[in-house]
Order: C-alpha cells, then structure tokens, then sequence
C-alpha cells in the first residue's frame, strides 16, 4: 500500500434510523477514525460524507456512502476515481455474520459471503481485489431472518464492550495502512 492515498470506507445505511444498528458498524469505525484525525465527515459529489487527512501518517480519504448498504459500490467508485484510488489502495471497513461478536479480522479480496453492501462494491470497482476489515456480528438468534437481524440495534451486553472493539478495529485500519495486511493480520487475527 506504500505511500499513495488510501480511501477507507465505512459501510452503513443513512440516517438516525439506523444508527444504532449491527449494520452500520462500518460508520461507527469510520467514525472513531475521523475523530482521530480531527476531522468532520462533509458531503462530496461522489454520493458519500468525506473527511481527508493523515492517519498513521499516510495520506486518507474517509468516506462513508449516502446510499443504503446494497448500492454503496456507486460511492465508493466514484471516490475511487475522483481520489485516484487505486482498488488494492481501498480498505472497507463492514459487519460479518460469520465471525463472533467483536472478532476483527483482515484480508484482501475474495467472496460477497451474501453481504449486499460488498457485492454492489465488487461490481462497481470491477474487481474484488480491495481490502476488507470485517467486524463479527455474529449469526443471528434461532430462525431469525439475517437480514432483520442486522437491521437490528446492538444487545445492551454488546453496548457494554462496544467502543472497546470500535477502537480496536480503528486500530487494525491502521496498522494495515501503516505495517500492511500480513503483518495486521499476524496482530490482530
């Protein structure tokens, strides 16, 4: 990832009614990041709330889409291209059913695993050679449908540790910016 700009994406839904939502755990790292940096998320032509600066002393583009999850990859493209942001430059910071709550785990590439927000992403970038940092959600209840499930706001348990594993996974966004993916992985999986 050398020294060019990176854009990190935080995937989400827009507005208050979703907030609090396993959905939007990519807004609320994004979130965490731009208070890093001191920055104000402000709109952008390319569809998505954009903060620029440094972070682990690389040149970043924070972006969260202002689209609903499953048509973020149009945001994401067009701040790819307005930046000039190379794909293996992206890093989308999302929630993942099939990892335990609060489980942070990096890598670059592969499957959509049926996450809407990352496979309208993959086909807008032509590609699914971006980086992922995935924040477990874990499976839902019973027979609860998945997708109600992760509409639904954090437990009152998850509250309890939930800005701990925000600040973590922050901190594995950069160390992948600052040391690269395997050396991220070897800390942080």
């Amino acid at each position: 990832m050398a020294d060019e700009l990176a854009l990190v994406v935080g995937l989400g839904n827009p507005g208050p009614k979703y907030e609090g939502n396993r959905h939007n755990v990519g807004f609320l790292v994004l979130d965490e990041l731009a208070a890093r940096v001191r920055g104000r998320f402000k709109a952008h032509k390319g569809g998505a709330e954009i903060v620029e600066g440094r972070l682990a002393g690389r040149r970043v583009v924070l972006a969260k889409p202002r689209s609903f999850m499953n048509l973020s990859g149009g945001p994401v493209a067009g701040a790819a291209n307005f930046f000039k942001v190379a794909p293996a430059d992206v890093i989308v910071v999302h929630d993942e059913l099939d990892l335990p709550y609060g489980t942070v785990r990096l890598k670059l590439g592969g499957g959509d695993n049926g996450h809407n927000g990352l496979r309208s992403i993959t086909k807008s970038l032509g590609t699914k050679d971006y980086h992922r940092v995935r924040f477990g959600v874990d499976r839902p209840p019973g027979r609860m449908d998945p997708a109600d499930y992760v509409l639904r706001d954090f437990s009152a348990a998850e509250r309890k540790e939930l800005a701990f594993e925000l600040d973590r996974t922050a901190d594995a966004v950069e160390a992948l910016l600052t040391d690269g993916l395997e050396a991220a992985q070897n800390k942080f999986h």
